[in-house]
């Protein structure tokens, strides 16, 4: 990523393997997530949207996609406590699964146009 881009909103799909014992109150922390990030204005104003499934062997699954306001937010989130406080909690309430992690955060770009004929 040029150094431009540091400014633009960046997406994040935050993937979570819940444990079931702990869903109920992983989903009560997890609606804390963004109005604080949103406080500390480190994410936009478009609220995230988050799914829920399950893996093969049953276990759920959540995807929170939201966007970091730039580039830079993620990592002054890393060093805010009252975030690092919730990621803790959130922590304690996930599991690694089938050689995968408890949680994932890839970066993603809207692909313009990609239906359109080359």
């Amino acid at each position: 990523m040029s150094s431009s881009d540091s400014s633009a909103p960046e997406t994040v799909i935050a993937i979570y393997r819940v444990s079931a014992e702990h869903e109920k109150d992983f989903f009560a922390l997890l609606r804390q997530h963004y109005p604080t990030l949103r406080r500390l204005d480190l994410v936009t104003d478009q609220k995230p949207v988050v799914y829920r499934g399950e893996e093969h062997d049953g276990g759920p699954i959540v995807f929170e996609i939201f966007e970091w306001k730039n580039g830079a937010a993620a990592g002054i989130a890393h060093e805010t406590p009252e975030v690092a406080k919730i990621w803790e909690g959130m922590g304690t309430m996930v599991e690694s699964r089938d050689g995968r992690p408890k949680f994932e955060f890839p970066h993603v770009k809207l692909v313009e146009n990609a239906f359109d004929p080359a």
